[in-house]
């Protein structure tokens, strides 16, 4: 009876690690997800070359 509820209280713990890394995953790819669409506001600079000033449009 004693390894059963040691068996449970493993598969516990085990689900709990899972859901905890997907979880991770999920908020790691949200943030990705948002950096990715931020990029593709059009805001920021204007020019990657810090040495020259191009127009605003």
């Amino acid at each position: 009876m004693f390894e059963y509820e040691m068996q449970e209280l493993r598969l516990a713990d085990l689900l709990r690690e899972a859901e905890t890394a997907r979880l991770i995953r999920q908020v790691r790819k949200a943030r990705r997800a948002a950096r990715r669409s931020a990029k593709d506001t059009g805001e920021g600079r204007v020019s990657h070359d810090s040495t020259r000033y191009e127009r605003a449009a």
